[in-house]
């Protein structure tokens, strides 16, 4: 009866299939890389711009994740102020070696960048500058879009041609992959359902990894929780209030 959810709950049902099928290795990977930054003293840090910025977002701060994730963040490469804005500026050559000196990547800590495409200049870019300073680059990105498209940064290069690990969400050229009959419109951006559940696989197998490591692990409950707040606050003058 209801024929476009049950697509939609298909095609969301196949992204995730695919995830666990073709990225568990990637994913153990990244997360191997994050604990054993962490164990030896290194920063965890995670960036991206336009829609893709909701990665560090959905793995900091929130109940269950990562205490000492330090998320690179700006309102310029979000949708808060304009909606093209952020589309604009991750186009741009020079912003990201800006924020890289300001958060103060340096050799041995790990960066994880999300962009869809991974086409612009701010992810290439971020990933580039980080790998100069000695950090390690994890890449969430579409493959099959980015291996589709040309490169808007100056060295012709894509985010995945950069990174250590990659992890492919999965998804289709153009992200949305739901038809509309009568229409050349596509819907439901796949890269939504692929991120969360990539960000809750990194945020465990970390934690897992810590633990094989001998290593406290670190983690954000909820602030409506009895205790939640001061708990948490803890965390974050531990780990964030740096910047």
């Amino acid at each position: 009866m209801y024929t476009m959810l049950e697509t939609v709950f298909n095609n969301g049902q196949k992204i995730l299939n695919d995830l666990r099928t073709t990225q568990t290795d990637n994913l153990h990977k990244a997360a191997e890389m994050i604990a054993m930054a962490h164990k030896e003293g290194h920063k965890f840090f995670v960036s991206g711009s336009g829609h893709s910025h909701t990665v560090a977002e959905e793995l900091y701060g929130r109940a269950g994740t990562l205490a000492f994730t330090v998320p690179i963040l700006t309102p310029e490469l979000t949708l808060v102020d304009h909606p093209t804005k952020s589309t604009l500026l991750e186009r741009l050559d020079g912003y990201a070696k800006i924020l890289v000196d300001l958060y103060r990547v340096s050799e041995g800590d790990v960066i994880l960048i999300a962009s869809n495409s991974g086409r612009n200049a701010y992810p290439v870019e971020m990933a580039l500058e980080a790998k100069q300073r000695g950090a390690k680059v994890i890449a969430i990105t579409n493959m099959k879009h980015s291996s589709a498209t040309s490169s808007r940064h100056s060295s012709g290069k894509k985010l995945y041609e950069v990174a250590d690990v990659v992890i492919d969400n999965c998804g289709e050229v153009g992200d949305a992959a739901t038809p509309v009959e009568g229409t050349d419109a596509t819907v439901c951006p796949t890269s939504s359902i692929a991120n969360a559940i990539i960000c809750s696989c990194l945020n465990g197998e970390v934690c897992e990894c810590l633990r094989q490591m001998g290593e406290e692990v670190e983690v954000f409950i909820s602030a409506n929780l009895d205790g939640g707040f001061e708990r948490n606050e803890k965390y974050f003058e531990k780990y964030t209030r740096l910047y």
